[in-house]
């Protein structure tokens, strides 16, 4: 165990905790959102599963992440992918709460949680591979960190959505931005995006505002045929 002597060991291992603190924040809102549409008693097993199945599909990632974000017009149809996610995620929230409150499948919720972070994670797991500069027991170190933050991140989005529903508002707009994001992160746009640097935060800020505003359209126009 002489790797765990060196200080470049350590460092790494700071890096990746960092990277994922600050990483993991857009998945745990995605699966916070979905596995609020839940029963009580089976949002807890939702978050698991989900977040298990995540990580597994993390480590798949880990090995093609580079090769897949060379390919041309991917990352414009996982974000497009990721706008339709908020825009549903907006919509399918209910007003009501108690025996009224319509509440989702246990199936379809995993699904949503799978489809975003299948999106989200590409990004997420670059930057952990980089901090591991290429050391086996740090990437799969990063791997089991996020575990337990992406679960208490999302255990506890799920309590405040519930004490501060304006929050299930800005977590579509974060799904919303990531989306605008990885649009115009596309290899195909990356010439256009270096030219002009802030087509990075205009493409994530109408990202946003195109899942709040389809959402709660969505949302009202349920509302009034329902």
């Amino acid at each position: 165990m002489e790797i765990l002597q060196t200080s470049d060991f350590w460092i790494g291992l700071l890096k990746i905790v960092w990277i994922n603190i600050i990483l993991s924040g857009d998945n745990a809102v995605v699966i916070a959102m979905a596995a609020r549409s839940l029963p009580p008693h089976q949002q807890r097993t939702a978050v698991l599963f989900g977040s298990g199945a995540a990580v597994v599909l993390r480590v798949i990632l880990t090995v093609v992440a580079a090769k897949l974000l060379a390919l041309p017009y991917l990352q414009i149809v996982g974000g497009l992918l990721l706008l339709w996610i908020g825009t549903q995620l907006l919509s399918g929230e209910e007003d009501g709460e108690g025996e009224g409150k319509e509440y989702g499948s246990m199936l379809g919720a995993i699904r949503t949680i799978l489809l975003a972070d299948l999106v989200m994670s590409l990004d997420n797991v670059i930057a952990v591979a980089a901090a591991a500069q290429g050391s086996m027991v740090l990437l799969v170190l990063g791997l089991a960190i996020s575990i337990p933050l992406v679960v208490f991140g999302s255990t506890l989005m799920i309590k405040l959505m519930e004490r501060f529903p304006i929050i299930i508002m800005l977590g579509a707009a974060l799904i919303g931005w990531v989306a605008g994001e990885t649009i115009v992160s596309d290899a195909v746009l990356r010439d256009m995006l270096t030219a002009n640097p802030w087509l990075h935060y205009a493409a994530a800020a109408a990202g946003a505002a195109f899942v709040v505003a389809v959402g709660r359209w969505l949302q009202k126009r349920s509302h009034a045929t329902g």
